[in-house]
């Protein structure tokens, strides 16, 4: 039984983030935080009550009033000391993070990590929120922009990055002037909430940054409620499309980043041991449970003679406990998780597909309760197979093979998903074709995980997004902001006898 379903235990509750105060929820629905290598619960976290989300929203929307005028040097400096924080307590973030989600220390410090580069970019705010000016439009007439923040903006994060998605939404939400209501996972809430408190310490003022604990009920509410005005979401595509349809047709602005199935391709003349290494860490780093995990190998011409080589190198990976030196992949996040995992590698076999490797019931010393699966490889996987067609989400690779690049690339544009594609190879012609010609929003050239840098924006695309601004960087400030174009004259001594104008020119 996963223990996350079970009776209520001794452990420390999760709070509330409401007004600038840790509040106790009065909810009667709570449930458990578990580690996922041992069953040991954490901390029980409340699913908040239609009153507390209504408090958390009203608390945003008085802070609004101040916050939006703050100057935006102010602004910024909180990030400043915000990043600092980070950094000082990196140790204990990362710690906190592989306690509740079960991914390797080393992968925890870069959860945390890629967060701190946005809310490093969230600190220069002054040179991302600036508007235009066109002088003398007309006689004596100029027209600026203003980039205003939209008033309360709400976040809904996903289990598999509890530090770096949260950081991905609320420090730009709040650099812009916006207010925040942030609903983390309830699987992996408390290092979450340990950035919202040094966010607090670092001088983000009561009411504008609110943290709700919940599942389906408080997700609607957020969606429904009419003084929320935007609406960040990262999770599945089933509830990322629920929530953009919910919250557009309540007249929200919405951004949803959602499932994948990405693909890389692993070309002859590529580096063959630089190229199989970066892939397998990309496909079993975090046991398979990122949006941007590459779930899919297509092994064009003789690179498909590599097939024992890869299989040879993932039986080297170490499964074990997050805290356990050197381990490569830890545990997935839950009981539910692993029991689906196993489910998807079933129906592989079922269907046709080849097991190469099977990771199902490994032996981990020490963590015998764990939700552990080993690095799992399929190949002769074909489109109508379930561990093609869905995201599995967890440490299974699937194996297709190509004859030629123009193939791997057809064969990729017609996958419905558009989040990240990579190519390995040493061809400069063929990484031009393959940049130009595939349909997919973030593409890597010799590099597996291409997650771009807060310079840049996450571009996922086609059936992986929904709305049309993506996370962080210079689109996001578009997401959070509103456009005010003011067209400006002052008048003269030499333009008072002009008369009536009742044309569409501006004289």
């Amino acid at each position: 039984m996963d223990a996350s379903t079970s009776q209520a235990v001794q452990a420390p509750t999760v709070k509330l983030l409401i007004d600038g105060q840790l509040v106790e929820s009065q909810t009667t629905q709570w449930r458990n935080v578990v580690n996922p290598a041992t069953q040991e619960v954490l901390a029980r976290v409340p699913f908040a009550t239609p009153d507390e989300v209504n408090a958390a929203v009203a608390s945003a929307h008085k802070a609004f009033k101040t916050w939006r005028k703050t100057p935006i040097g102010a602004r910024a400096r909180i990030f400043l000391k915000l990043q600092q924080l980070i950094r000082e307590n990196m140790k204990d973030l990362a710690a906190m993070l592989t306690a509740e989600q079960g991914k390797t220390l080393p992968d925890a410090e870069g959860d945390v990590f890629r967060g701190l580069e946005v809310v490093e970019h969230a600190a220069a705010i002054g040179n991302l929120q600036l508007g235009e000016l066109a002088n003398n439009v007309a006689s004596g007439v100029d027209t600026y922009s203003i980039l205003q923040p939209l008033g309360v903006c709400a976040g809904i994060t996903p289990f598999n990055f509890p530090a770096m998605i949260p950081l991905w939404m609320f420090p730009m939400a709040i650099a812009t002037g916006n207010t925040f209501v942030l609903k983390p996972s309830e699987q992996d809430p408390m290092v979450t909430m340990r950035l919202c408190e040094l966010a607090l310490e670092a001088g983000v003022p009561p009411g504008v940054l609110n943290v709700l604990h919940g599942g389906e009920d408080v997700v609607n509410a957020i969606c429904d409620h009419p003084d929320i005005k935007a609406i960040s979401f990262v999770g599945s595509t089933r509830v990322g499309t629920h929530v953009y349809n919910r919250a557009s047709l309540a007249g929200k602005r919405v951004q949803c980043m959602m499932g994948a199935k990405n693909h890389a391709i692993l070309m002859p003349d590529a580096n063959k041991e630089q190229s199989i290494n970066a892939i397998l860490g990309a496909a079993f780093g975090a046991a398979g449970q990122r949006c941007m995990a590459v779930s899919v190998l297509v092994l064009v011409g003789e690179a498909q003679q590599w097939i024992p080589d890869i299989v040879e190198k993932s039986k080297s990976l170490k499964v074990a406990a997050g805290t356990t030196p050197g381990a490569d992949l830890g545990p997935l996040v839950s009981c539910a998780a692993r029991e689906r995992v196993e489910s998807f590698i079933e129906r592989g076999v079922a269907e046709g597909a080849t097991l190469e490797l099977d990771g199902r019931n490994p032996k981990i010393d020490g963590f015998e309760k764990g939700n552990f699966i080993a690095p799992t490889i399929f190949s002769g996987v074909k489109p109508g197979m379930s561990i093609y067609d869905e995201e599995i989400f967890g440490p299974v690779l699937a194996i297709v093979s190509a004859d030629s690049l123009e193939q791997a690339i057809e064969f990729i544009n017609a996958n419905p998903n558009g989040n990240g594609t990579a190519i390995f190879t040493q061809s400069g012609a063929a990484a031009r074709m393959f940049q130009e010609e595939i349909d997919v929003g973030q593409v890597g050239i010799n590099l597996p995980v291409p997650v771009p840098v807060p310079l840049f924006s996450f571009t996922g695309s086609r059936a992986s997004k929904l709305g049309d601004l993506g996370p962080y960087g210079k689109q996001v400030v578009l997401f959070y902001t509103q456009t005010k174009t003011v067209t400006e004259r002052w008048f003269d001594d030499s333009t008072l006898h002009q008369g009536v104008n009742t044309t569409i020119s501006l004289k």
